[in-house]
């Protein structure tokens, strides 16, 4: 379990509000509506799947707060969230990896990284009978590397004295994105494992030694519910819900 901040860059939300304001004003003088009147303002964001679904929570229950305005989140990956803001087409970009100086560099204004939502990236798979497993860091590893390709691999059997392993094909799911929670999770593997350091290394997309990629947490979960023996990295409310 890796512990991580999440982070949204904002793009002028104070101007927004405070032009917000004046359309109003502007409307209410034109046609003689009340001070009272709700104004209507919708704000665009994009990016991590990671706090989906906690900015979905929010979002709703901000419009009980104040019902003029609604929220349009995209959840597309923290690399689309990126690509979003720095292309002004969203009003915030979500992102659990911080956006590196070359990309801020290519802004055309100050953005500024706000931690919003700390979360954990676990394993999740599909085995039958569900049974409780324990992984070292070196084992999911080596999983990952595509050197520990049974289930009832010594390494794993190791760590779970007991257990009656399987001797079917792990199969491993990955994101297919760009992805904070797979930068995340590739940070954690590069400092448990000098050989994944060496060999894959980190960053918000990688070149998978093995295994089928999923978009999005939605699509990793979704692939490990529906393959029997498989194995891939989410974070924890996605295992908890699927």
């Amino acid at each position: 379990v890796k512990a991580l901040t999440g982070r949204i860059g904002v793009r002028q939300l104070h101007r927004m509000m405070k032009l917000r304001g004046r359309i109003f004003l502007g409307l209410a003088i034109a046609f003689g509506l009340s001070a009272t009147a709700p104004a209507q303002m919708m704000i665009h964001g994009a990016g991590a799947t990671f706090p989906y679904p906690i900015y979905s929570k929010w979002f709703d229950e901000y419009t009980k707060v104040d019902p003029s305005v609604r929220f349009n989140y995209q959840s597309i990956g923290s690399g689309g969230g990126q690509k979003q803001i720095l292309a002004q087409t969203v009003d915030f970009g979500a992102s659990d990896g911080p956006m590196t100086d070359d990309n801020l560099g290519k802004a055309p204004g100050k953005l500024l990284h706000i931690p919003t939502v700390a979360g954990a990236v676990v394993i999740s798979y599909n085995l039958e009978g569900a049974p409780a497993l324990k992984f070292d860091g070196e084992t999911i590893a080596g999983i990952f590397l595509g050197q520990i390709k049974k289930w009832n691999d010594p390494k794993i059997a190791a760590t779970n004295p007991g257990v009656k392993l399987s001797d079917k094909d792990i199969v491993v799911v990955h994101r297919s994105d760009g992805s904070g929670t797979t930068y995340c999770f590739v940070d954690y593997l590069s400092k448990v494992s000098p050989e994944w350091e060496k060999k894959v290394g980190k960053g918000t997309s990688v070149n998978w030694p093995v295994g089928l990629g999923g978009k999005g947490n939605e699509g990793v979960s979704g692939l490990v519910q529906q393959t029997p023996g498989s194995l891939g990295y989410v974070e924890l409310i996605y295992a908890l819900q699927n």
